[in-house]
């Protein structure tokens, strides 16, 4: 049976006992009813001709005919009204004697005539108080059938009212316990519903579903622990240190290279808390501290120092933070070429000063008549090898500064300069690649442009740097946006690409030294590195703005000349 069923059935019941006990109440009350008529339409009426034929007798029948008349007229109606037993013989007396009265019109009949009066009132008067026990015995008994069918009515209604809502409330009880479990991975819950109604079908579906959840959570946790086997042992193959952490800074794994950094055993480590553990390594208290973050660190390990940098990743779902992962990267091998390479650079640029002097000064004597004349085309010969030679030497200092750069010693020549001059310079610089993937350049001016107080060679290197960048991140016959705008005590640098942009969890780093976008160019990862350096020594700010997809925007500024 279903629950529509069972309750179109409690509702026909409620409905049968309402029209039950309206039924009985009218049934009941129409028997008073009709008993009341009675007794107002036979007996009353009749005590009432009665009594009128009375009141005609008080006055002179003999010489009131109104009276007579009055008499005659109440006896006919009470003819008609002969209910009660007796009332016939009595009535048909009363006729013979009223018509001897009047047909002998003497006064000795109305004694008779009075007591058949009499005796018809009485009968009726006595049918009243008969009809009136008759109608108190109705009502009794109404009275106790309605309580009784009421009290029973109650108490199954009662036991309904009390018993029905549980019958539906129970399982749906049962149901929303059972949801919770399931809620909290208990797959065993199951429903133990015996009827055979929608509650019985809705625990069938309940306990199948449990069911194949349960089967699902055991093959997909031997799944799940076999692919964290297979992960960790690729965490475990990686060069790089790896840590992971919870949302709770609780340590989830590390792999054998961070341990060989914290010299601390995997036991100690797999399960505690981080925070504990940096309380007896420096090491890691340093990689929880993110005032390290673009920082490089170094640690003594393997016999020698190595560096380190260090990378956060966040673990989130739906904007939930599930956990971090500590990952330091080692650079020592960055770290030895680029001072190689310093040492070489210097080394160069000291070794290249010596010819170009000589050769300078031999181009001074060949300049010197006492030498000898030169045609014109030995003069003009000459001239190119000076150029050329200037040219030499101007490369062999930038490469010198370089070398400061990375050794932290930055020499600076101040001067006051126009930033159109810097923007011609590097523009032209880069010209030829450009051109090469027909790369237009369109520069925006802001009118009356102040001159910066900078270095000149150094700015205009970092403007080449980054329009180098550009054109490399560019597509074939795009363009490239060069802006020079004021704002308040300093002039802003900018230069815009349209290319594929750097991801947003790159561009904290994008500053770094050795740091590398993933799938960019080879390189070394030094010159946004360099170039920050040279504009921050020159009391100005650089920044990247990007969204990937849509290119970058780098900006830096420098102080407004002031002389």
């Amino acid at each position: 049976m279903t629950i529509k069923t069972k309750l179109q059935l409690g509702l026909l019941f409620l409905f049968g006992v309402i029209v039950l006990l309206g039924g009985m109440g009218m049934y009941y009350l129409n028997q008073l009813k009709e008993e009341s008529a009675n007794i107002l339409t036979d007996n009353y009426e009749s005590i009432s001709y009665v009594q009128k034929m009375q009141e005609s007798l008080d006055l002179d029948t003999q010489t009131d005919s109104l009276a007579m008349i009055t008499f005659e007229k109440n006896l006919q109606q009470q003819e008609k009204n002969l209910t009660e037993k007796g009332e016939k013989e009595e009535t048909i007396e009363l006729r013979k004697v009223w018509n001897l009265y009047k047909a002998q019109n003497n006064t000795q009949f109305l004694p008779s005539i009075k007591a058949h009066l009499f005796e018809i009132a009485t009968i009726n008067q006595n049918a009243i108080f008969r009809k009136n026990e008759a109608a108190q015995m109705i009502s009794q008994e109404a009275l106790n059938y309605l309580k009784i069918i009421t009290i029973t009515c109650l108490l199954i209604s009662f036991t309904f009212v009390i018993n029905f809502p549980a019958y539906l409330a129970s399982p749906i009880k049962q149901l929303t316990e059972g949801i919770r479990a399931i809620t909290a991975k208990n797959y065993e819950q199951r429903l133990h519903f015996s009827s055979n109604d929608e509650f019985g079908e809705l625990a069938t579906a309940f306990n199948l579903m449990a069911q194949k959840l349960d089967e699902y959570e055991h093959s997909s946790l031997a799944q799940i622990l076999s692919e964290k086997k297979r992960i960790e042992a690729i965490i475990n193959k990686l060069n790089d240190a790896v840590i992971g952490l919870d949302d709770h800074q609780h340590i989830l794994f590390v792999n054998s290279v961070a341990l060989d950094l914290l010299h601390i055993n995997q036991e100690e480590l797999v399960g505690k808390s981080a925070l504990d553990v940096a309380l007896q390594s420096d090491l890691m208290r340093s990689l929880l501290n993110h005032s390290t973050d673009n920082q490089e660190i170094k640690i003594y390990t393997g016999g020698k120092e190595s560096y380190f940098s260090k990378e956060w990743i966040l673990v989130e779902n739906e904007e939930k933070l599930l956990g971090k992962v500590i990952i330091l990267q080692n650079i020592t091998k960055y770290h030895e070429l680029d001072a190689a390479k310093t040492n070489f650079i210097a080394t160069i640029s000291h070794e290249l000063k010596t010819p170009i002097s000589s050769i300078k000064m031999s181009l001074s004597l060949l300049e010197n008549p006492k030498i000898g004349e030169l045609n014109p085309e030995q003069q003009g010969l000459l001239q190119n090898i000076k150029d050329e030679s200037q040219r030499l030497l101007g490369i062999t200092g930038e490469l010198l500064d370089l070398t400061q750069v990375e050794s932290g010693k930055i020499n600076l020549a101040f001067e006051a300069v126009s930033p159109i001059q810097i923007i011609d310079y590097a523009s032209m610089a880069v010209g030829f690649q450009a051109q090469q993937k027909s790369i237009e350049f369109q520069i925006d001016l802001a009118p009356a442009l102040p001159q910066v107080w900078a270095d000149a060679e150094k700015t205009a290197w970092v403007l080449v740097n980054l329009l180098t960048n550009a054109i490399r991140y560019s597509e074939v016959q795009s363009k490239i946006l060069i802006s020079v705008v004021q704002e308040q005590n300093q002039v802003v640098f900018g230069v815009q690409d349209f290319g594929k942009g750097i991801e947003a969890k790159y561009l904290d780093r994008i500053f770094d030294k050795y740091f590398q976008a993933p799938n960019s160019p080879k390189g070394t990862g030094l010159g946004l590195a360099i170039a920050k350096q040279f504009i921050e020594a020159q009391q100005g700010q650089i920044q990247v703005k990007s969204e990937f997809g849509q290119g970058a925007i780098f900006q830096f500024s420098l102080p407004i000349y002031e002389g």
